[in-house]
């Protein structure tokens, strides 16, 4: 949903959309009470084409053991170039089940003003997790569409996937991946589909008491629309 001003100015890239969600996963278990503060930076390298990243800043909010919330903002830049406020996001996640099940489910949601178009978009879907031994398992499964000025776009349909090792605390390794497909019920053609994934580390820091620093990075390699490109993402966030 982020970054509808990369369909506009790039439309050689339409599913440069949603790049939130298209370089970082969702994984929401709520320690009540918790606040962060959370920074993401992505930079993608189509072939034949100038690079393109995206920083972002959040301050989210664990109201309770089940609802985590969080306020964004992200700005764009297409290299040369300056960075542009691109968007402004409101994301909540609720925990269905805590436990009971061998696989926990809950329900994600993010809504969208953009910055250029001022129009709206609205993310929502399921996210699952599970663990077999020090192995977690994660899949999540979105729907979205976008509510512009002039225009209500289809629903479209996008995916999310991550192996984790659990090794040190410090340090786990493991892999991720992202796509999107298309409309929801009528995808595109496999040669516009946009698909890449690649190597993740990921890792967290007590800095005090109940302080803590997470950090994940990815180095992801696939298409977007058709075209062959290479990220790099990056995603620190501070909890207190």
């Amino acid at each position: 949903m982020k970054n509808v001003l990369c369909l506009v100015a790039l439309s050689a890239l339409a599913n440069c959309a949603s790049a939130g969600t298209g370089y970082y996963l969702v994984s929401t278990y709520p320690n009540e009470g918790e606040r962060t503060v959370d920074f993401k930076y992505w930079n993608a390298k189509p072939s034949g084409r100038p690079p393109r990243s995206s920083p972002e800043l959040g301050l989210g909010y664990n109201v309770n053991g089940r609802w985590f919330t969080e306020v964004s903002a992200s700005w764009f830049q297409l290299s040369p170039g300056s960075n542009k406020l691109s968007a402004l996001e409101w994301q909540n996640d609720f925990m269905l089940t805590q436990g009971q099940y061998p696989i926990d489910v809950a329900l994600h949601s993010t809504i969208e003003r953009d910055q250029d178009t001022h129009g709206l978009g609205l993310e929502i879907g399921p996210v699952f997790q599970t663990e077999i031994g020090r192995t977690q398992l994660n899949l999540n499964l979105f729907f979205e569409r976008d509510y512009r000025v002039e225009e209500v776009t289809e629903v479209d349909f996008k995916y999310q996937w991550q192996v984790r090792q659990h090794w040190m605390r410090k340090l786990d390794v493991g892999l991720q991946g992202f796509g999107e497909l298309g409309k929801w019920n009528d995808w595109l053609p496999r040669a516009q589909q946009s698909h890449r994934a690649g190597p993740a580390l990921f890792g967290s820091w007590d800095t005090g008491a109940h302080e803590q620093l997470k950090y994940e990075a990815a180095y992801l390699i696939g298409k977007n629309s058709g075209h062959t490109a290479k990220s790099v993402t990056l995603r620190l966030q501070y909890a207190f």
